[in-house]
């Protein structure tokens, strides 16, 4: 009993924390959401276009680029949906620790699943580039990115981004 005690606790902590968190990313709009998503994908793909000098492997990194945002904006909708659900299920006086857990339980999947098939982009990309290509193009990756995580992304960004 206690166990299940402790996962409904955590199940509205996650959702509570989460939601507040994501609010900041999520709250753009459709419009301005879509604006944002086509500046990345054009500040990226500027990144690109500066460190590789093959037009057709720049080409092939775009498209696996455009791979990993699409990904990126569907990971984040089912994380919306999920926390969504856990809202309406927090609402309701009768729900049961089983109910919070199988959308604890889809939620996580849906990460593993999500993280998998960006991790196989990540491989999959730099096949495409040299060594050299890799390393200056993950250096302007991990400033850009740093622009919108701070610092903590700096210092996180290093060992993610080795070839």
């Amino acid at each position: 009993m206690r166990y299940r005690s402790l996962v409904v606790l955590i199940g509205v902590l996650v959702t509570g924390l989460t939601g507040c968190s994501s609010h900041h990313h999520g709250s753009y709009g459709q419009g301005k959401g879509d604006y944002y998503w086509s500046k990345a994908s054009q500040d990226v793909s500027g990144l690109v276009e500066k460190h590789v000098k093959n037009p057709e492997t720049v080409k092939q990194v775009n498209a696996v680029m455009g791979e990993m945002i699409t990904e990126i904006k569907s990971a984040r909708e089912q994380h919306r949906q999920s926390h969504r659900a856990l809202y309406e299920l927090n609402a309701n006086y009768t729900a049961t620790p089983e109910e919070f857990t199988k959308i604890l339980d889809e939620l996580n999947n849906n990460r593993m699943r999500s993280s998998a098939r960006m991790l196989s982009l990540r491989f999959k990309m730099k096949s495409l580039l040299t060594a050299e290509e890799w390393s200056a193009l993950s250096e302007e990756l991990k400033r850009y990115g740093s622009r919108y995580y701070g610092k903590g992304a700096e210092a996180a960004a290093p060992a993610a981004a080795q070839p």
